[in-house]
């Protein structure tokens, strides 16, 4: 059976940390591939972001040298929620082990994504962690909800997400970098000119 990663998110811009979760998530589970979700509108980011074709196109440009494809799943059938998103991807790839990936703050609010406990009971979770959020992620509303289903091992392997619902946290080596940090000093930088 095929395996693959699945990273959603704005990506404004798409940063070394993504690559960091992406690479590791291939390696850790052995998957095949992983896959890229450029989201239109994410509907819990109020600000504005780069055009979705900017950041297709910067995301394409940054993941040239890695095995990761861009998928616009989301713009192709309008969703404006992950769980829609996973729902399509669960009914139209056969034969497939998909793994949603995210970092440890997305973990912290969780619970106030659409449809977060299907979420859960219907894609293995795959959680990294981040500097500065790992220990209140853990103590989410969404950890604590789910935490019989936790798996605790430190070779964590993809044979461990045989049943669902089932989640992890990753010992990865912290990632300290943010697209929002890149995008006020990027603003910023701008203000000085």
């Amino acid at each position: 059976m095929k395996k693959i990663g699945l990273l959603g998110g704005s990506f404004d811009p798409p940063h070394k940390g993504h690559l960091f979760i992406s690479r590791e998530a291939k390696k850790i589970l052995k998957l095949d591939e992983i896959w890229w979700l450029v989201t239109p509108q994410n509907p819990l980011k109020i600000s504005i972001p780069a055009t979705y074709s900017e950041r297709v196109k910067n995301c394409k440009n940054i993941t040239r040298n890695f095995p990761i494809k861009i998928k616009e799943i989301e713009k192709k059938i309008e969703a404006d929620y992950s769980f829609k998103t996973i729902s399509f991807i669960l009914n139209h790839y056969n034969n497939i082990k998909f793994f949603w990936l995210m970092g440890a703050d997305n973990l912290i609010n969780f619970h106030n994504w659409q449809e977060w406990k299907k979420i859960f009971n219907n894609m293995s979770i795959v959680i990294f962690k981040r500097h500065g959020y790992n220990t209140q992620a853990l103590k989410s509303i969404a950890a604590q909800h789910f935490k019989n289903s936790k798996k605790i091992k430190t070779n964590i392997s993809f044979l461990d997400f045989d049943e669902l619902p089932s989640w992890t946290i990753i010992e990865n080596k912290e990632i300290k970098i943010s697209s929002s940090e890149i995008r006020n000093q990027r603003e910023k930088l701008r203000g000085k000119n």
